[in-house]
């Protein structure tokens, strides 16, 4: 399902916001991500950076782990909008893409913009293959 420009811009809106919150004294590249849940609901994220870069988290976590803590089911999102403040398009990271894939339906839209355009992906078609690891069938075996 491909989202026109007109239906992403209240979105991106709210993402440009949310980056506005970000940590990013590193890199100065602050991002924003929001959630919107098929109820309508919105849950915003941003990128937060630590000294030691591996300790950072990207906007989309963020988003992401913030609504499981307000005790959402993640399986309710129905779209997520990325605003990184930029001229290009950027899509998401490594860790972004699994922690997408373990938490979101694989043909989640997910939606990247920037300044001037954005691009649209599928949770599926950013990690074709995801790592998926079932305890209890390997417990079982």
């Amino acid at each position: 399902m491909t989202i026109e420009q007109d239906k992403i811009s209240p979105i991106k809106t709210l993402a440009k916001a949310a980056a506005e919150h970000a940590y990013a004294p590193y890199s100065q590249f602050k991002v924003g991500a929001v959630l919107v849940t098929d109820t309508g609901e919105v849950i915003g994220g941003c990128n937060v950076e630590n000294v030691s870069y591996g300790l950072s988290n990207c906007a989309e976590r963020t988003a992401i782990f913030a609504a499981i803590a307000q005790g959402l089911n993640p399986k309710s999102i129905k779209q997520v909008v990325i605003y990184t403040p930029s001229e290009k398009v950027y899509s998401p990271c490594g860790a972004c893409r699994q922690v997408l894939a373990e938490f979101l339906n694989p043909e989640t839209p997910v939606i990247s913009t920037c300044d001037n355009d954005f691009e649209q992906w599928t949770v599926a078609s950013l990690l074709p293959q995801a790592f998926h690891f079932d305890i209890n069938e390997y417990r079982n075996s």
